[in-house]
């Protein structure tokens, strides 16, 4: 399928802003970056009941957090929750990045989101991430009273890196003997630092996630080669994903992750994992946060809270 238009048209304003590839900045001018654009592809955010901050205790201090309960949701409505992990390839996005695409979700799902402020590379390696994200986890179902949600409904997700931390939080938590824990939403996760996939090749050089882009991202947040093939980083090296909650898993076609993001669905259903795979064939990486400028952004979206609706229904 081809490039989607609205897509093409979003790649066709980055090139015209002049704004430097990622892999040229300091990690710190890139989180601004990041976040600037974000006002020109993000829709307005839309009305919630209630967003409020939290912060949650973990191994390596505090991590901030916001708690949003949906439109229309009583005051002592017990509600289920997606604890989210925005993108950005472990080294930026922030909870203002990703604010509109989980007011979205809890409003489609009709349940409490809370997106979690993980620590970023290069200040914090691998795997402080990944032990910020299980702590949130954690966290959330400890204070589930106080936050009037239940605890035995329960989803992580995220896009992207926290696509990536949402896979390997799952296995963790399966490991750990975690309870509640219904759905996982994968949307455009990179599963593998370790594997070659032909996506990979083909999208060398972008759109939007090149080759050099993904090599600065890995660096900073990697500690060395020896951790490319560590399931906590690349979770399709797990030895088994046997006893996983049900996944939905996104892909977009002109992504170089999208390769590796479907072997992950394929080694989920071999698992005996039930997996919901939904590919967007004209889509770039990224596309999610982009509905001022790319509709197929609100198809996703509603996509995928429908099936955190169904999953926490059944």
């Amino acid at each position: 399928m081809a490039l989607d238009p609205q897509a093409q048209a979003v790649l066709d304003m980055m090139r015209q802003s002049g704004a430097p590839p990622y892999e040229t900045l300091p990690a710190t001018t890139a989180r601004q970056l990041f976040l600037g654009a974000r006002a020109f592809l993000t829709p307005d955010p839309p009305e919630v009941a209630e967003s409020r901050s939290l912060v949650a205790s973990g191994p390596h201090g505090l991590i901030p957090m916001r708690f949003y309960r949906p439109l229309g949701a009583a005051t002592a409505e017990v509600l289920p929750a997606l604890v989210y992990y925005h993108g950005g390839g472990w080294v930026i996005g922030d909870l203002e990045t990703h604010d509109v695409v989980c007011r979205q979700l809890a409003n489609r799902a009709g349940c409490a989101v809370i997106a979690v402020d993980y620590r970023l590379a290069p200040e914090h390696k691998f795997p402080v991430a990944v032990d910020d994200a299980f702590a949130a986890l954690l966290w959330v179902q400890s204070e589930a009273a106080s936050l009037r949600i239940d605890p035995t409904r329960l989803a992580v997700g995220g896009d992207s890196a926290g696509g990536n931390l949402s896979a390997v939080v799952t296995l963790r938590a399966r490991d750990a003997g975690f309870t509640g824990l219904r759905y996982q939403l994968l949307i455009y996760p990179a599963t593998d630092f370790a594997g070659h996939y032909e996506s990979q090749e083909r999208f060398a050089e972008g759109p939007i996630l090149t080759r050099n882009n993904q090599a600065w991202f890995r660096g900073h947040y990697l500690r060395s080669e020896a951790d490319y093939a560590d399931w906590r980083a690349s979770p399709l090296r797990a030895a088994s994903l046997a006893g996983l909650p049900p996944a939905y898993v996104l892909t977009a076609g002109y992504d170089p992750l999208c390769d590796e993001g479907e072997a992950y669905a394929q080694k989920l259903e071999a698992a005996g994992v039930t997996v919901t795979r939904r590919l967007f064939p004209g889509q770039i990486h990224g596309f999610i946060t982009m509905g001022r400028a790319i509709h197929a952004a609100e198809t996703a979206i509603s996509e995928a809270g429908d099936a955190l609706k169904a999953a926490f229904a059944g």
